[in-house]
């Protein structure tokens, strides 16, 4: 379900607004972090219940004024890159590394859209991040949740981002 009227009055943003800022925000953490200045956004909003393949998912929680999700869903050779470009080193696997790695991905998005969702984010927490990658899963954050999922581009994969809140 997508951003209520109320959650966007609440928060003072149009949801094209806000879209907006996640985007940018996604570009700012990967450029910073990552390293990954071309990273596209495809203008393409997916259902954040969805079934992965030889993916990784990094999660990081959010409890206060909203509860929630924001969610990193990459391929593993994605994973792989992101890690051997944060680190500086060649990555050939999914490892602690990665999982570690993609983990801050998550928990820096987290941060980010959380200032968007309340005045400063104070009021809102973030948990320790998750990681979880298989070859054939399933994440679902729930019914009735409020939901925007970005779809990105790199030259050779895509991947997504998702937040899910409840207010």
């Amino acid at each position: 379900m997508p951003i209520k009227p109320e959650t966007l009055a609440a928060i003072n943003m149009t949801e094209d607004e806000l879209i907006k800022s996640f985007i940018k925000d996604v570009q700012d953490v990967f450029i910073n972090m990552v390293g990954v200045e071309d990273l596209m956004h495809l203008p393409i909003q997916v259902d954040v219940t969805t079934h992965f393949k030889e993916c990784l998912t990094a999660m990081v929680g959010l409890a206060g004024t909203y509860n929630g999700l924001v969610s990193v869903h990459l391929p593993w050779p994605l994973a792989i890159s992101f890690t051997s470009l944060m680190l500086g080193m060649e990555v050939t696997e999914i490892d602690d590394d990665v999982n570690d790695a993609m983990g801050e991905i998550a928990n820096m998005l987290a941060g980010s859209f959380k200032q968007h969702l309340s005045t400063g984010g104070s009021d809102i927490q973030l948990s320790t991040p998750s990681v979880v990658n298989g070859a054939d899963y399933v994440v679902s954050s729930g019914n009735n949740l409020e939901n925007i999922t970005l779809k990105f581009a790199t030259d050779t994969e895509w991947f997504m981002v998702a937040l899910s809140i409840e207010e």
